[in-house]
């Protein structure tokens, strides 16, 4: 054992201090799970605008058409005319839409088609407090605003008229 340990390069120096532990990181807060209470049922809310499969739904003030297209998005445009802004302030200029994918971070976005608009339409109006999450996301119209979120990520957005947020609103499991 002795040959071994003396053919090592290796130089070990005590210096008769204790040695020094870091922390471990915390762990991250785990989000609670979205809630199912107001779900709607999917199937309602399907349509197809050419080859995309969707989830098509209007709010109840009929200011915004939205969408969940299976397995890529979800997001909102302007009822009034797909080409037009928001109008929610903090929206970037050149943007018609707001979107979220599977990982991503939410974002407005300018579109050159109406991705979030059903052709021929009108949708289902996604009446307040009702959730409706299909395809690996899930939606809700509250007094707030409209939320969107990937069930994949966590990431989504609220907005409105007033404002936007890049977080999902969950409605509240003793909404009406």
């Amino acid at each position: 054992m002795l040959a071994i340990a003396g053919c090592s390069n290796v130089t070990v120096v005590n210096t008769g201090e204790s040695p020094t532990h870091t922390a471990p990181l915390p762990s991250a807060t785990p989000r609670a799970p979205p809630s199912n209470a107001h779900l709607v049922n999917a199937f309602d809310y399907v349509g197809h605008v050419g080859d995309v499969t969707g989830y098509y739904f209007t709010t109840p003030s009929g200011n915004w058409r939205c969408a969940i297209l299976a397995l890529s998005k979800a997001g909102c445009q302007a009822a009034s005319s797909w080409r037009s802004g928001m109008g929610v302030p903090g929206e970037p200029d050149s943007a018609n839409a707001i979107a979220v994918d599977g990982e991503g971070d939410p974002q407005f976005v300018t579109l050159a088609q109406p991705e979030f608009w059903l052709d021929p339409g009108p949708p289902k109006v996604l009446q307040f407090n009702r959730i409706l999450a299909a395809a690996g996301y899930r939606c809700n119209v509250q007094e707030a605003g409209v939320s969107c979120q990937s069930d994949t990520s966590g990431k989504g957005f609220t907005f409105s008229a007033a404002g936007y947020t890049p977080h999902y609103t969950d409605v509240p499991a003793n909404a009406p």
